[in-house]
């Protein structure tokens, strides 16, 4: 009998089958932690557009809109994200989302002043 060196069919479907397994237990967790990823973006540009906006009303005595914020503080949201600034007599609302996060919360606002109240005045909630 010839000496016949390699692998079977039957270990070499074993190993495709381990891989399979491997890949879908994997490939759930990295797309998780690419929407983490952009809810965390999400939550820097809104606490910057905090930052934009207090540095806006200590150059203007006023809130500004977002495009105002753009302009007069060099300020920019991350790619992907769109947000919005609305900007009242004694404070603002700012909101800040991306549409390509697939699980969990896709936005976060935060409002500062403009009625209110202590629990959520200057705290990030995202839904």
């Amino acid at each position: 009998m010839p000496d016949r060196r390699g692998f079977t069919i039957i270990e070499l479907l074993v190993v495709v089958v381990i891989i399979g397994i491997l890949a879908a237990i994997a490939i759930p967790k990295f797309a998780m932690t690419k929407d983490k990823a952009k809810m965390a973006s999400v939550k820097s540009d809104l606490r910057n557009t905090m930052t934009a906006q207090e540095a806006y009303f200590a150059d203007w005595s006023t809130f500004g809109t977002l495009p105002q914020l753009q302009v007069n503080s060099n300020y920019s949201l991350s790619s992907g994200n769109a947000g919005t600034a609305v900007p009242a007599a004694n404070g603002y609302t700012a909101t800040v989302s991306n549409a390509t996060v697939t699980t969990g919360f896709t936005q976060c606002t935060v409002q500062s002043g403009a009625g209110a109240t202590a629990a959520v005045d200057g705290v990030i909630i995202c839904s």
